[in-house]
């Protein structure tokens, strides 16, 4: 687990790094004086776990830990016991009163071991069921839920706070933004050709410089989706 101490006072940092040290399952990258040089490092660097001052100058350590992406965890190093009870306000993995006992030291890095494991199981299966294709997405029109296939649509029109799903033969008309409806739709299958229309590129019959024919549709190219059309549709054939 890479680790790094934030601590403006010298000799608390060490006594941490001495700690951290005798723990095999930590790796430390760093020690820093000041939340602003270490919200650089973790920019830059993967930082598990965040050994962490509260009372700090300047960023205090309940606002950088604010800051820290979700991911990093954090354990709260603290001379005052009164901070205790802020630490639960950013989700902290647990808090030390300085100075700090070894054996409290340990038992709190090993419920970071503990969360970070159980991060990464999450992560794992979030990526398994991920990588499973989804053949179908449901949407609420006419007070039901619609079974909506993707190879089933032949484009989808926004109007306002609404899209249009066009099927063949069907219309589903169902509250929605395009943004929801681009996140529901695969890329490597529907495209954005205006500002209106996503396209079924599978669903394609014809096109020319302006328009897209699809059936009995006919859907305009918009000026800032040409150049992605062709280049990256029609540049595959």
């Amino acid at each position: 687990m890479n680790c790094i101490i934030v601590d403006d006072e010298p000799l608390a940092r060490e006594a941490v790094e001495l700690l951290v040290r005798d723990v095999p399952q930590l790796s430390l990258l760093g020690c820093f004086n000041n939340a602003e040089t270490a919200g650089d490092f973790i920019a830059n660097n993967h930082v598990d776990l965040v050994f962490l001052d509260i009372q700090m100058p300047g960023v205090s350590g309940l606002e950088f830990a604010r800051r820290i992406p979700k991911e990093t965890l954090v354990i709260f190093t603290t001379a005052f016991a009164e901070y205790a009870m802020n630490s639960y306000e950013v989700d902290a993995v647990d808090y030390l009163i300085k100075p700090i006992d070894e054996a409290r030291f340990k038992k709190a890095v090993e419920k970071a071991l503990t969360y970070l494991e159980l991060l990464s199981q999450k992560e794992k299966e979030k990526l398994e069921v991920s990588s499973q294709p989804q053949e179908f997405f449901f949407v609420k029109s006419d007070r039901k839920f619609h079974k909506v296939r993707f190879d089933d649509i032949l484009f989808v029109e926004g109007l306002k706070d609404y899209v249009i799903i066009q099927i063949e033969g069907q219309k589903i008309i169902t509250r929605m933004n395009m943004k929801g409806i681009v996140d529901l739709l695969p890329s490597n299958i529907f495209m954005r050709v205006n500002k209106s229309y996503i396209i079924n590129t599978t669903k394609i019959d014809s096109f020319d410089n302006n328009d897209i024919f699809i059936k009995n549709f006919e859907i305009p190219i918009g000026n800032s989706y040409r150049d992605a059309f062709f280049n990256d549709y029609v540049s595959k054939f």
